[in-house]
């Protein structure tokens, strides 16, 4: 939120009032944007690094005789330290992942150190934090630094990317600040081809405009008349809408069940006919079946066999009556006796 004082009092260096008053510059008015302060004040804070780098030999790592022992020793193919007598004899060396060894791509001195930000950006950020530092909420002391106002920094007025330096101005460079950066209404003239940031709202509150009576007055009158959505019905679900389609459906749907009932209740007589039919075949005619206990057989029902077919009835047949050789009859000698 901007700061809403038009006039400002001008101290002495006593800290007396001097009587004199200055119009709050319209850079004090600009969008407080903390996202652009702090981008361009972590790029900015990018320039003033200096260069570094390991040394060639990568810190010690590469300081050592070491050779790989090959395949075949079932040990990793990583070089190793020569010598022995001593513990180091035998370690791998060189490598990232050795102890002692070198580290991973070594840094170099021609890195990327610098970043460049649009100057436009830069002076967004700087009239952002222009504009926190006439906030008491967010004024904290952080130290104190003369700055020229033709050339402020940005990495003094909102340092660590926070805005909200408290800011103690003189007079002249107070009256300066328009000419520097412009108005709503001018363009800045000591900057080429620069105005200032506007905000997205100029009043935040939100509720308060929307019920202004201009807005209001732009506003049509509320309906009020109430359109009641009648709810759509399955008639084949609902009972009570499908009678209302078609009245002779409670009609139809009762002789089905009836239908149903009396189809039933013949299959039932049927059924009850079949068994009563089989029952009577299986009695002797003229008499009722004894009724024996369980596990006795009734004497004299002797139990219908089922024909046999295929080769169990082949291999029931009696075998045919073998002929029997005819017997000799005994010749004339063979009758007589032996002497």
């Amino acid at each position: 939120k901007a700061c809403a004082r038009p006039l400002i009092t001008v101290y002495s260096e006593k800290g007396e009032s001097s009587g004199k008053n200055v119009t709050l510059p319209a850079v004090f008015k600009a969008p407080i944007r903390p996202d652009i302060v702090n981008f361009v004040h972590t790029n900015l804070r990018k320039n003033n690094r200096q260069p570094y780098a390991v040394s060639e030999l990568a810190v010690l790592g590469h300081q050592t005789s070491a050779e790989s022992w090959g395949t075949g020793r079932a040990v990793a193919r990583i070089p190793r330290v020569r010598g022995g007598g001593t513990h180091r004899s035998g370690q791998g060396a060189f490598g990232n992942m050795c102890r002692g060894g070198r580290m991973f791509a070594p840094t170099k001195t021609w890195r990327r150190w610098h970043r460049r930000v649009n100057t436009t950006q830069k002076r967004y950020a700087i009239c952002s934090a222009l504009a926190a530092s006439a906030l008491p909420a967010l004024v904290m002391s952080k130290g104190i630094t003369l700055l020229n106002v033709s050339k402020l920094n940005i990495l003094k007025l909102a340092p660590g990317g926070h805005v909200g330096r408290f800011c103690i101005w003189t007079e002249s460079a107070f009256r300066k600040l328009d000419e520097l950066y412009g108005t709503w209404r001018k363009a800045a003239s000591l900057k080429s081809n620069y105005n200032l940031p506007m905000h997205k709202m100029m009043n935040t509150d939100l509720s308060r405009i929307l019920k202004s009576p201009e807005i209001q007055r732009a506003l049509r009158a509320p309906r009020k008349k109430i359109h009641r959505r009648v709810l759509k019905k399955n008639p084949l679900k609902n009972l009570r809408i499908m009678l209302k389609l078609n009245p002779y459906a409670k009609t139809m749907r009762r002789n089905t069940i009836l239908r149903q009932a009396r189809n039933h209740k013949l299959r039932v007589d049927k059924a009850a006919a079949r068994l009563q039919a089989k029952s009577d075949e299986k009695g002797v005619a003229g008499k009722k079946p004894v009724a024996m206990k369980k596990g006795k057989k009734p004497v004299g029902v002797k139990k219908q066999k089922k024909p046999l077919v295929g080769k169990k009835a082949a291999s029931t047949k009696k075998p045919a009556a073998e002929k029997k050789p005819a017997e000799k009859k005994p010749t004339t000698e063979e009758k007589k006796p032996t002497a």
